[in-house]
């Protein structure tokens, strides 16, 4: 066992390493020792994060690809439109790895421990290659009770396998993604099509699910090959890498399971906003909000759950989970607004009550209100 470390920081994702970069760029961090703790190497490209952000940031450096211009399609229209002043951004989670590395390798007061958590009591961690002891912990796995209490939260998965694909001809439009394309469902379900095209002969191609119940691994392989056939007119290319994932998506009151010692981050921490699934620019702001509450003696994720917007977001889940079939027309109102700007800053927990509400009065389902109801007065 080392020394007694000032903080620890289990998970290695985005989360873990975006609180790590604000914790070592900060002064009041340099004399503090921190301990990263993750049971994988973090050198390969296991997922893509994608988000939307104005004008340029630390990111885009990093970014794969970026867009301005995106599209809707669902069987009786196309929609264009534009994100200006936004951008939509790809990061490749091996760059943002080999990055986060990078910089912490300048950092003298930072070890990196490969070794997987086993157990924490109080201020020490218990790994399955050794022990280790802290002043506080930065925690990214879930808490047990989110799977032993799963009956009394609405909750969702959003699942999803994903192709990069090259063909031989051009056949994408590098400067346009495809946000949803409804053509090609499963069943009575909310599930789409995304596509990246990161030039005119690579993309990434995704079949996405919101609902309650994975697929066989075959399955998504199916819908894939069929959205290309069918809809891109491509039966000639090569799937240089595959994609694949599960993002847990709930009401459940992620935010209580803090301790005096200890505080959750990432998906365990309720940093995924569960009406959209995007989670790297939460972990960018709330990784700011922690370190400043941090450098002013107050707890770290004090004002981190905003209660409003986790009723918005147990509203959508309420009607999702007993309408499933509503996904398509819900998010056909969201993203075919003529503002699509103000989509983007209700998702980013940016925007005003009065903005709130015309979003919320734009899906205007008679579900919706009952849910309301339900939530709002529960």
């Amino acid at each position: 066992m080392d020394a007694k470390y000032d903080y620890a920081i289990i998970g290695a994702g985005a989360a873990g390493l975006q609180l790590l970069l604000k914790m070592i760029r900060d002064p009041f961090f340099k004399e503090k020792s921190i301990l990263v703790l993750d049971k994988d190497e973090k050198s390969t490209n296991d997922r893509t994060w994608c988000f939307w952000e104005k004008g340029e940031t630390t990111w885009d450096q990093l970014a794969t690809k970026t867009w301005g211009q995106g599209l809707f399609i669902n069987l009786e229209q196309t929609i264009d439109f534009k994100l200006d002043p936004y951008r939509y951004k790809m990061v490749r989670s091996a760059d943002f790895y080999s990055y986060a590395k990078g910089e912490l390798a300048k950092a003298e007061n930072v070890k990196w421990v490969k070794d997987e958590v086993v157990e924490v009591n109080d201020q020490d961690i218990k790994g399955s290659l050794d022990n280790y002891q802290t002043n506080h912990i930065f925690d990214s796995r879930i808490p047990q009770a989110f799977h032993d209490k799963q009956d009394d939260y609405h909750s969702l998965i959003q699942h999803f396998k994903g192709w990069f694909v090259k063909t031989k001809k051009p056949t994408f439009d590098p400067e346009t993604f495809t946000m949803m394309d409804y053509r090609l469902k499963w069943k009575d379900s909310t599930s789409f099509t995304y596509v990246l095209p990161i030039s005119e002969t690579e993309a990434l191609v995704e079949f996405t699910l919101f609902n309650d119940q994975l697929l066989m691994d075959d399955e998504y392989d199916k819908f894939l090959r069929r959205y290309l056939a069918t809809y891109l007119n491509l039966f000639e290319y090569k799937v240089e890498e595959v994609e694949q994932g599960l993002i847990p998506m709930s009401d459940f009151p992620f935010h209580k399971y803090h301790e005096k010692h200890l505080t959750k981050i990432g998906t365990a921490g309720g940093w995924v906003r569960p009406s959209s699934g995007y989670s790297f620019k939460n972990a960018d702001r709330y990784s700011t909000m922690m370190v400043e509450n941090i450098k002013k003696g107050k707890r770290p994720e004090k004002g981190i759950a905003t209660s409003r917007f986790r009723m918005y977001d147990s509203i959508f889940l309420n009607v999702l989970s007993s309408n499933n079939d509503l996904g398509e027309e819900i998010f056909t109102r969201l993203y075919t607004k003529p503002d699509i700007q103000s989509v983007f800053r209700f998702l980013d927990e940016e925007s005003s009550l009065s903005e709130d509400m015309k979003v919320m009065f734009s899906l205007n389902k008679p579900q919706f209100w009952r849910a309301f109801m339900n939530t709002f007065f529960k």
